[in-house]
């Protein structure tokens, strides 16, 4: 039997209507269950404190919980891995922090590729970094700590968190840009390496603001500049190193990640939610606190930033001849 044109065509429309109907539908019911956010990092880490931040307002906003998953070790590479082979549904989704740019060229050997394997769903926050000195060197500014460096080669060491991760290449991408000498020195995170800086067994570190404010406060640390291209309303009387050394800007760029192939309209959920919890007041003086910037934007925002982060990066590990542990 044969349909009337206008009755196929009408047919027809419907059932390509379909899909679409499916997939706002998905939408709109999801979450249905409580949601992982995997963090590579151990509870209490300051992007262990950032994520729970953000999880607790989607789970006020979207009805279900937003649970942190603590997968800590090789620099945010377990707790990458785990996400990147999560079912594509929503309901894992990945913390996504500074070194997964770095390990994007530090680590020829990873079981995946961050930037094929990952889908952008939201950039978080930009994170500054502060150069601080142990009070023993007599220098208080940028330009004067580039001088002594120059006129006592061999002298200085610096303090990291470990090979690879922030506090390391942002010490690495000073040392390029102003050609000084500093010999590197990693440790198991930033505790144990404030420990040394405040001892003076070892005499500069690029910190995360939140682990060095307290000692910087304490006259136990001298901050000489933070690292982010504007000031830190953590600490608004410190000169970025940019306003010394023209160009340079390192920040911890942080992010949430969903494994390829998740519905574009999760993704386009989730990212308008985490944008209205980076523009509420009081989660904004919440990261402000821990020396954080939000940073808003599309899922094709923070792509472009990934890319960008790890080709920065890139720069920086292949100049320094960086090798992982």
């Amino acid at each position: 039997m044969k349909l009337p044109r206008r009755r196929f065509l009408h047919l027809a429309a419907g059932a390509a209507a379909l899909p679409v109907a499916s997939r706002v539908a998905r939408a709109q019911a999801y979450p249905s269950r409580p949601v992982r956010i995997v963090v590579g990092f151990p509870p209490g880490q300051t992007g262990d404190i950032s994520a729970r931040l953000l999880g607790q307002w989607l789970s006020d906003r979207l009805g279900q919980p937003f649970v942190i998953e603590n997968r800590p070790g090789a620099s945010s590479s377990i707790a990458t891995e785990l996400v990147v082979n999560a079912p594509p549904d929503g309901y894992t989704l990945l913390w996504v922090v500074t070194s997964n740019y770095i390990n994007a060229t530090l680590k020829t050997n990873l079981p995946y590729n961050f930037i094929r394997d990952i889908e952008p769903v939201a950039s978080t926050t930009r994170s500054t970094l502060v150069a601080v000195v142990n009070p023993s060197v007599p220098v208080k500014t940028v330009p004067e700590l580039i001088g002594y460096a120059k006129a006592n080669p061999g002298k200085l060491n610096m303090a990291s968190g470990g090979i690879g991760n922030s506090t390391h290449l942002a010490g690495e991408l000073f040392k390029m840009m102003t050609g000084i000498e500093l010999f590197h020195v990693p440790y198991r995170g930033s505790a144990p390496a404030l420990t040394d800086l405040i001892s003076g067994q070892v005499q500069v570190m690029f910190d995360l603001t939140p682990s060095s404010i307290g000692y910087i406060r304490a006259g136990q640390l001298r901050p000489l500049a933070v690292t982010t291209a504007t000031r830190s309303g953590a600490l608004p009387e410190l000169p970025t190193i940019g306003e010394f050394v023209p160009g340079y800007e390192a920040s911890a760029a942080g992010g949430f990640g969903a494994p390829k192939g998740t519905p574009v309209e999760i993704i386009r959920k989730l990212n308008a939610e985490i944008n209205a919890g980076l523009s509420d007041p009081d989660v904004r003086s919440r990261y402000a606190s821990l020396g954080s910037v939000p940073h808003p934007g599309s899922p094709a925002d923070f792509g472009k930033l990934v890319a960008a982060e790890t080709e920065k990066w890139a720069t920086v590990i292949k100049f320094a001849g960086i090798k992982p542990e």
